[in-house]
């Protein structure tokens, strides 16, 4: 189904791997369709309740690969092309996206990874806004993402001075939610999609819809959104299940429905 991209779905998660191993998972124009594609179908496919996407080998991914830049590029049309669908199906994606930093994410590997819901590092993961070093500016959606993250003067900082910033000083400034060891790293990653994909599915991607919305929104029209997201959420089979489960002194058992 995919060459540059390992899908697999395991207990209601699916897993974007991306696998260009030997070039530390740098973007080429297939790389690009095919994190796209595998986003689509996870969006679309009912069984999965969650998305996981990391790096193959020991990168998450190294940005744009350099040895597809020429001086004719375009790095606008680029963008457009390539990298803007991408990470409007990203953003289109309704379901939980975690983000699973294994090792460096430099770049718009950095850019793809502000673009999920949470983030969760190796202790050998690293974050590098690399833009500056080679005379550009932060893309893919980096700049958009990231001072609602971490506030407009951090975010200045990064972009400009372009350092290296650890997994443990990436949960210091609020980009990551966990670090954890690489020893069972998988089984890390695992626990966290799986305890997401087991909570009511329907209620997290309306959480999602309003928190975008809450930077756009007068008051007013937020409190609004607010009823009619609850009215959705208040008809779920999710709701009335934990309502069940709380009368009935129960752990709930959500279905995303």
């Amino acid at each position: 189904m995919f060459e540059t991209v390992l899908y697999e779905v395991r207990n209601q998660v699916a897993y974007i791997t991306l696998n260009r191993p030997d070039k530390l998972n740098a973007f080429t124009q297939q790389l690009n369709k095919e994190i796209q594609s595998a986003i689509k179908s996870a969006s679309r496919d009912k069984e999965v309740r969650a998305l996981v996407i990391t790096g193959a080998g020991r990168a998450f991914c190294s940005g744009e690969d350099l040895a597809g830049v020429s001086d004719e590029m375009d790095h606008g049309e680029v963008l457009r092309k390539r990298y803007n669908p991408m990470l409007l199906e990203l953003d289109r994606c309704e379901k939980p996206v975690i983000a699973a930093v294994n090792g460096v994410a430099a770049g718009a590997g950095m850019s793809l990874a502000l673009a999920c819901d949470f983030r969760i590092a190796s202790e050998k993961a690293s974050f590098v806004e690399a833009f500056i070093h080679v005379g550009l500016v932060p893309d893919a959606g980096n700049l958009y993402y990231l001072p609602r993250l971490i506030g407009h003067a951090k975010a200045m900082e990064l972009a400009v001075f372009g350092e290296k910033i650890p997994a443990d000083k990436a949960k210091d400034l609020g980009l990551v939610t966990e670090v954890y060891s690489l020893d069972n790293w998988n089984d890390h990653v695992a626990s966290f999609a799986e305890r997401l994909a087991n909570m009511p599915t329907k209620a997290i991607g309306l959480i999602k819809r309003n928190l975008k919305a809450s930077w756009d929104s007068s008051f007013e029209e937020f409190l609004e959104r607010d009823a009619q997201s609850q009215r959705i959420a208040g008809q779920s089979a999710d709701h009335k299940e934990g309502v069940q489960a709380f009368m009935e002194k129960r752990k709930p058992v959500f279905k995303g429905e």
